[in-house]
């Protein structure tokens, strides 16, 4: 379905090249300050033709708030958004090959056979295009969160192919010494269109290599190193977006953009992953059972365009880790609350949030359209060979980060108010009952005598 959330319940609609695309937002509080600025500078991070790394298709993506605010207050009713696609060129996908073939790793195939008809042009509803809606519903999300509760979320480019940066001890960006080999002219080149393939780096220059030399199988090292745990505690949006790789490490960033000149100059296509930290999130957030906060997350994140992984904390590497050193012991912060010496369960215990920062990563996969001569079937089954035109993203993490902090806040703001709505309801269990049971029973907020 095109809709998402229970208590904040966000729809979207429109099509890769339509008159335009948005969202309906339904359960926003009233009485919030809310301008289309609030929107935009999240839309604006999203936008196609930012760099010579993205797509050329040149859209502005101005946010229009259509209902539920007045006097740039909320209503409390539902608020209507759009933006109106003013580069679409549906001519692009005119080509009667392409009504022929399905281009390899695309949805043309899977929505013909579930709704017997597809968009002409594009990827239609499986087009990133429809993230708008997502990434302006977010941004609404994210304001009260973060007026409300000091809530803050950060996403960044974590690796483009195999370069990554360092998260594990002992691990390093081969040949870190020659990382300030400069690619301008390299980048010139490819957008005068006379770049030769030779002028881009080979991959295995810049790619990442893990010593674990004299590591014993059962004495693994911590998940994650501390210099990767500092810059999930630190990293800002204002640093995140000093380059236009969205990357706060200088070293790996210059070879993520190095990797994804090399895919445009070949005309092929790179993917690579996103992490995102959400700081100042309450404890209590999540649904036992199956609406666990990692669940509702893990939905979230699964459902944009392009994505094939997902993990929370300390994801695969906790499972090279023994117990003893993965357990996150509990302590008394400087706060005086009680929270978590370790955080390799990423903020989320029971699928519960504990109050302790939420980290997670994301996977993209290359993206399927590329400008490559691809052997394949026809609809009819006769094989062949497809060549495609359009404009299209190289590598897409760079723009997926803001999509990605959206999706984060859509979930923290869903769960937010399903919380609100349980601990709102009058407990009714009589005070000298409270009284008699065992301090385990009656540490939480709504069970403590009054």
């Amino acid at each position: 379905m095109s809709s998402f959330g229970s208590n904040f319940r966000v729809t979207t609609y429109g099509e890769s090249h339509c008159a335009s695309v948005g969202c309906i937002v339904d359960g926003v509080p009233p009485g919030m300050a809310l301008k289309p600025e609030d929107i935009q500078v999240q839309l604006t991070r999203r936008r196609p033709g930012q760099s010579a790394l993205t797509t050329p298709r040149d859209e502005k993506d101005r946010v229009e708030i259509q209902s539920g605010v007045e006097n740039g207050v909320t209503l409390g009713t539902p608020i209507a958004m759009l933006v109106k696609n003013q580069d679409q060129r549906p001519k692009d996908y005119t080509d009667q090959t392409l009504d022929e073939y399905p281009r390899p790793s695309h949805a043309d195939f899977t929505y013909l056979e579930k709704y017997g008809v597809k968009a002409s042009s594009g990827g239609g509803r499986s087009s990133a295009r429809e993230t708008i809606g997502r990434v302006a519903a977010g941004a609404l999300a994210e304001k009260y969160l973060k007026e409300a509760y000091g809530v803050e979320i950060v996403a960044f480019v974590s690796s483009v192919g195999k370069v990554h940066i360092p998260r594990f001890p002992g691990e390093k960006l081969a040949g870190e010494a020659q990382a300030s080999k400069t690619v301008d002219a390299a980048e010139t080149s490819f957008a005068n269109g006379t770049a030769k393939t030779e002028e881009a780096p080979s991959s295995s220059s810049i790619d990442n290599h893990i010593d674990t030399r004299g590591m014993e199988e059962d004495e693994a090292e911590e998940p994650l190193s501390e210099e990767f745990r500092k810059l999930l505690s630190t990293v800002t949006r204002a640093e995140v977006d000093k380059n236009e790789m969205r990357c706060p490490h200088p070293v790996a960033m210059e070879r993520m953009r190095q990797r994804i000149l090399l895919a445009k100059s070949k005309n092929d296509s790179i993917g690579g992953t996103v992490t995102c930290v959400i700081r100042g999130l309450p404890s209590g957030l999540g649904e036992p059972c199956f609406d666990k906060f990692e669940a509702k997350l893990g939905h979230a994140m699964l459902s944009i365009p392009a994505t094939k992984a997902f993990e929370i904390g300390s994801g695969f590497r906790g499972t090279e880790v023994p117990g003893s050193r993965h357990n996150d012991a509990f302590e008394i912060k400087e706060n005086g609350r009680l929270g978590t010496k370790t955080n390799w369960s990423g903020g989320v215990q029971g699928g519960i949030t504990n109050g302790e920062d939420v980290y997670f990563r994301l996977g993209f996969k290359s993206p399927a359209t590329i400008s490559q001569p691809q052997a394949t079937s026809t609809y009819g089954g006769s094989s062949g060979t497809l060549s495609t035109r359009g404009r299209h993203d190289p590598c897409v993490v760079a723009r997926a980060v803001p999509i990605v902090e959206g999706m984060a806040a859509l979930v923290c703001m869903d769960m937010v108010l399903a919380q609100a709505g349980r601990v709102g309801v009058k407990s009714l269990v009589p005070k000298e009952v409270v009284e008699e049971l065992p301090i385990s029973m009656k540490g939480g907020k709504r069970m403590r005598p009054e």
